[in-house]
Order: structure tokens, then C-alpha cells, then sequence
């Protein structure tokens, strides 16, 4: 039998019967309700969960803190997270329903992280004023089509190199935790490893779900569960946008770089290194109008996610693997309508449960980046692009993902001009696909 790092070393190559015929996937009738309760199992559930449990800790905890350090209420940052949970519930719903494929979206992190110096000297309203007009740009350029042409000519092993350079400090996050809090932290590595290389008890139990219970174990038998009574159901606050040019020229675009190229690269690039044909200038769509229906929640930009894509195409069968995006949907909206209780929820955990859960949980995908990166060709542009993008370059307020990925394209062109000649005999690109090695 084929390994994972076989099949993701072929499946550029391969792909799909639309992938050899150089067509773009487009939707088809919506899944029948008897094909969904015959592809789901426990398997894909527990994914769908994992997946769930991921964004609903260390991406909450990034938006909560650059929301807090901003001066954001309470209710505004409840309704922050109650929108880009709604809205991630909604276009991951769409777009598996539509492609049958898993497409699972969330809200932008480094978006997020850039939103912090903003928030020091531009008014909140400002700011939605910004995402409106972001969630435009993004879904024009989503229906220009011009998407699927650049993601056409970007080889697969730098944007991998790429992917492994953000999800490095999931990885460095397990070895924070475990120093800083040995308590929580170690039950849930130990669980994790005993899980993960005894077969027959990963079987029964994935070895993440196993790390969760044992982290939640460890917290509730410390006595370090600091819960408050609160709100429960969520109340989203419309907060009416201010347009002005301060907050236009410094968010728009770099806000819309890093959705389209950073955080779309990521999930076209997870999502392609597994077999699967994700459509990219009909992500690109569906970003530009939940970052619309974000903006009104007064939250993010949408995209389409590396990390959460990961958790769900981690095991399983690639055509059964859509039933975790379905899940992950479902579990999305519901915490979307008792956001204020996954706030708390969050709040209540030592931060070490956060870092070690979403670190041991990033870990499959980040070895499977390092491998599609650096196995074959494209070796020197994929290394520029892993350093430079570790490095935090940040130049006229893009993030350095972005950069790594134009700089290491552009040192591989020059250092290494024929890999860039060789896919193309091997393995022709597609629109709306990348091109990926095909060297024996």
C-alpha cells in the first residue's frame, strides 16, 4: 500500500480525471443527505471535532488578545468571534456541499495580527470600514479569475516550504508549553505518543481526541479551570463602518494580499499536497463574501485555512473526507451561537492547554509540509522561503509569507531554472491549480 508521503508526492501529477484533462472543478449538485449519513463514520467526526476544537482555542485566543490590547468591549469581541464562527460554519458548508470536497474556511490570523499596531491609532469603525471594503477587492479579484493564473505558475514546494514556516510555531508551541507548565503540557505528549505508535488503541481513540481528554484531565485535577458565569447566548453588534482614507491605504490591500496569496496559498497548498482539487478562484469568491458577512459582526476576513484543511484530510478515505468538513460546519455554528460561552471557555484554560493542544494537533501537518517542501526539486527556492518567512520580514505592512513566497520564487528562477522546466513535460499545470514535481 501507498504511503501518505507517496501519495502526496503523486498527487499533483495524477490528480483527478478533471486534473488530466487541464479543467477547472466547478460545483455539482449539492451531496444527497443519504450519501453524507453513508460517508460519515466516527473517523471523520472526530477530525470534523478536532478541527473544531483547534479554531475555537489559539485562533480565539490571537483574536482575543489583539481585540483586547485594541480596547474592544466585551460585546464587541463576542460578536467579533460569533461572526467569523457563523461565517466559517456557512462557507465551509457551501463550498463541501457544492465541490464535495473538503473546503473548510475561517478567518484570517496574520490579517488579525496585523490588525494590532491599526487598532493603537484608527477608530474600530474605521477599521470595519476597511474589512468591507477588503471583502470587496478580495471577491472581484475572485471573480477576474486572475487567482487560478498566479497559484498556475507557483511551484508546489515553495509554497509548502511556505505552509512549514507558519505552522513551525505550532511545533515550538508543544516545547513552550511543556516548560512553562509540565502539568498540563507533558499528560498531553504523553497521551498523544502512546496513541499515536500503539495501533490498536488509535484505532478506537485518535491520538489528538486523546491528547484533548488528557489535557482537560490534567486542568480539572490541577484545580486550574478558572470558570465565570456569564452570557450564554450570543447577541452580535452591528458596528456601522467609517470610510476614511487613513485606515483604507493601510489595511485594504495587505489585509487582501494576505487572504488571496498567505492564508488561500495554505489551504490550496494543503489541500492539493492530498489529492484533493481545490477551486481557487471560487474560494477566492466565497472570501470575498463571508469577509462581507464577517465585516457586518464587525470581524476578520474570511479564507480558506491551511491548519483546519490539515486536521481533516489527516486520515480517512479522500473520498469520504468531505463528511469532516460537514461536521466541522455544523460544530462551527453552534459554538457561533454561544460564543460568549467559547470565549469564557478560553479564558478559563491555562494557556499552555491552548499551545500544546493546537501544537500536537499542527504536527502531522507540519511534517508533511517539510516533506513535499524539501524532498525533491525546487530545494533553494523552497529554502528561501521557509527562512525568510521565519524571519517576519514585514515590508510596507505585508506579512512575510507573502515575501517568502515572491523572494524564494525569484531565487529559484535564477538558481534553479531547470526545475521550473521539467514539471511542465512531467506534469502540466491546470487552470486554477499548482504545478507540482513529477520527477521519478
Amino acid at each position: 500500500m501507498a504511503t501518505r508521503e507517496a501519495r502526496v508526492e503523486r498527487a499533483g501529477c495524477e490528480g483527478s480525471e478533471e486534473t488530466r484533462a487541464g479543467r477547472p472543478p466547478v460545483p455539482q449538485r449539492p451531496v444527497p443527505p443519504r450519501r453524507i449519513l453513508r460517508d460519515v463514520s466516527p473517523l471523520y467526526a472526530v477530525n470534523g471535532l478536532v478541527a473544531v476544537v483547534f479554531s475555537a482555542t489559539g485562533p480565539v485566543a490571537v483574536t482575543l488578545a489583539v481585540g483586547a490590547a485594541g480596547g474592544l468591549s466585551d460585546a464587541a469581541l463576542a460578536s467579533w468571534v460569533c461572526g467569523m464562527l457563523a461565517s466559517a460554519g456557512l462557507a465551509t458548508l457551501v463550498m463541501t456541499l457544492l465541490y464535495r470536497r473538503p473546503l473548510a474556511f475561517a478567518w484570517s490570523i496574520p490579517g488579525t495580527v496585523l490588525l494590532g499596531p491599526s487598532l493603537q491609532h484608527l477608530s474600530f469603525e474605521e477599521v470595519v470600514g476597511a474589512f468591507f471594503t477588503c471583502g470587496l477587492l478580495v471577491l472581484g479579484v475572485g471573480l477576474s479569475r486572475v487567482m487560478g493564473r498566479v497559484m498556475a505558475v507557483l511551484p508546489m514546494p515553495i509554497i509548502m516550504a511556505m505552509v512549514a514556516a507558519v505552522f513551525l510555531r505550532f511545533g515550538t508551541d508543544i516545547v513552550d508549553a511543556g516548560r512553562a507548565d509540565p502539568v498540563i503540557a507533558l499528560p498531553m505528549v504523553g497521551a498523544f505518543i502512546l496513541f499515536s505508535s500503539v495501533a490498536a488503541l488509535g484505532r478506537r481513540v485518535p491520538a489528538v481526541l486523546a491528547a484533548l481528554l488528557a489535557g482537560v484531565a490534567a486542568v480539572v485535577a490541577a484545580g486550574r479551570l478558572d470558570w465565570q458565569p456569564g452570557p450564554v447566548i450570543a447577541w452580535p453588534v452591528f458596528t456601522a463602518p467609517e470610510f476614511t482614507w487613513a485606515a483604507q491605504l493601510e489595511l485594504v490591500v495587505p489585509l487582501a494580499v494576505t487572504v488571496l496569496l498567505v492564508q488561500n496559498g495554505q489551504g490550496f497548498a494543503v489541500l492539493s499536497a492530498v489529492g484533493h482539487r481545490p477551486p481557487v478562484n471560487g474560494s477566492a469568491i466565497a472570501s470575498g463574501v463571508f469577509s462581507l458577512v464577517n465585516a457586518c459582526f464587525g470581524a476578520i476576513s474570511a479564507c480558506l485555512t491551511g491548519p483546519t484543511n490539515s486536521l481533516l484530510t489527516a486520515s480517512g478515505e479522500k473520498s469520504r473526507q468531505y463528511t469532516a468538513a460537514l461536521v466541522y460546519a455544523l460544530l462551527s455554528l453552534a459554538l457561533a451561537a454561544v460564543a460568549p460561552v467559547v470565549v469564557r471557555a478560553l479564558l478559563a484554560t491555562p494557556e499552555a492547554f491552548v499551545l500544546a493542544l493546537g501544537g500536537l494537533a499542527m504536527i502531522r501537518a507540519l511534517q508533511q509540509a517539510f516533506v513535499v517542501a524539501f524532498r525533491t526539486g525546487f530545494t533553494m527556492g523552497a529554502l528561501a522561503t521557509f527562512v525568510v518567512t521565519v524571519s517576519g520580514l514585514d515590508l510596507l505592512g505585508l506579512h512575510a509569507a507573502f515575501w517568502g513566497i515572491v523572494i524564494g520564487w525569484a531565487v529559484s528562477r535564477v538558481m534553479e531554472p531547470h526545475d521550473h522546466v521539467r514539471p511542465r513535460a512531467a506534469c502540466p499545470s491546470s487552470p486554477g491549480g499548482f504545478r507540482t514535481l513529477a520527477h521519478p
